[in-house]
């Protein structure tokens, strides 16, 4: 500052040039320099890019996974002293869900809905990759598109989670490692979850977004519609770290749909399967672009291992695009992913998540709007 307050004075026009000019030299480097300084320290400290729904600088997004039971997430809640930022739920291909919708504003946790193909009721797959890629689906992912522009919710959509897990329904190839059918390659896959990022991301007249289909390499819309809002949403890409089987042709880069059509990167990880190698591999070789990184589903399932809690979270701590871990409880009290269930690995997840690195809420998270007042009397007025 002194500098500037200097070169405006008028003594200072009394120098000679050579200086003059040495001297503006050397403080249009020096304001460059503190530019750039600045600039490297917005990025430090600059909110979270909105389009990614990222938390700010180092934190994470800790969450839960969505029992059905509003009061399973209190008692989640309870148990390890923290309140989830996250709650995601699972639900099937084409159906409606205000039943989610309430509970994530009762939970005020951002959802996370993860997308399935298999039929609630017995299982049967609804829509096969290649009938999504090319169009037979449009109707659906127009309705989430409209839903999550319309609600202005914030949310992750997680379509077609494990494509390399045989026993979903989508999976490329069955538990012997066989192709299931042509309509289940990797490559129909990797179109059709292009396909939903597009559509269900919308942003443009219908135009625009045909022409984002034919970049990646998909056919027009097949629905009427003339055009679809821009959805406040982030997808997320998230197989399994080593695949089952595990076979070579089964692993996750066959299932990468492309950089330009993935918010998230992720996986699932659980104690009885801990293929840290892989999980490694993973994401080093899907966030080299930047992209964040969530641990979609963890859990302890088949007896108390604190070490296991203790080691993820430091790995979570060592690879800084990590920005999410959601615990899956499965359902019941009974269950064996419920965390009440081991005392050793509960007490070391509340440990954990005392750091201010866990924020308690994401930002926008859906909630409940506060009850009316009474009516003037109290409720038994006449």
């Amino acid at each position: 500052m002194p500098c500037w307050g200097a070169e405006a004075s008028p003594a200072s026009t009394k120098a000679p040039i050579s200086f003059r000019l040495t001297t503006r030299a050397a403080l249009a480097a020096l304001l460059a320099a503190a530019l750039l300084a600045a600039l490297a320290l917005a990025l430090v400290a600059a909110p979270a890019r909105a389009g990614l729904l990222e938390p700010r600088g180092k934190q994470v997004w800790f969450g839960v996974s969505d029992t059905g039971d509003p009061a399973a997430f209190g008692q989640f809640s309870t148990a390890v002293s923290h309140h989830p930022a996250v709650i995601e739920s699972f639900r099937t291909w084409g159906s409606d869900f205000p039943d989610s919708i309430q509970r994530w504003q009762i939970a005020r946790a951002r959802p996370m809905i993860h997308i399935t193909t298999a039929d609630s009721h017995d299982g049967h797959e609804l829509i096969s990759p290649q009938a999504i890629a090319e169009g037979g689906g449009d109707g659906y992912l127009v309705r989430l598109n409209k839903l999550f522009y319309a609600k202005k919710m914030r949310a992750y959509i997680r379509p077609l989670g494990e494509p390399n897990r045989c026993l979903n329904v989508y999976a490329s190839y069955d538990c012997e490692g066989k192709l299931r059918d042509s309509s289940h390659r990797p490559y129909w896959y990797k179109l059709a979850f292009r396909r939903i990022y597009v559509i269900v991301h919308g942003g443009g007249k219908r135009r625009k977004i045909n022409q984002r289909l034919a970049e990646a390499g998909l056919p027009p819309l097949t629905v009427a519609a003339h055009g679809l809002p821009k959805a406040p949403v982030a997808i997320v890409w998230s197989p399994l770290p080593a695949g089952s089987p595990t076979k070579p042709w089964n692993r996750p880069r066959h299932y990468w749909p492309g950089s330009k059509w993935v918010d998230w990167a992720g996986t699932d990880f659980y104690a009885g399967y801990p293929e840290w190698k892989a999980l490694n591999g993973l994401y080093k070789r899907f966030t080299a672009a930047g992209k964040p990184f969530a641990i979609t589903e963890w859990g302890v399932e088949s007896g108390d291992d604190p070490s296991f809690v203790s080691r993820l979270f430091v790995w979570v701590s060592r690879h800084p695009r990590c920005k999410m871990m959601v615990y899956y409880q499965d359902f019941g009290s009974a269950s064996s992913y419920r965390i009440q269930n081991y005392s050793a690995s509960l007490e070391v997840l509340k440990d954990r998540l005392h750091s201010p690195l866990f924020p308690s809420f994401a930002p926008g998270a859906p909630h409940l709007p506060p009850a009316p007042p009474p009516p003037p009397g109290g409720v038994g007025a006449q």
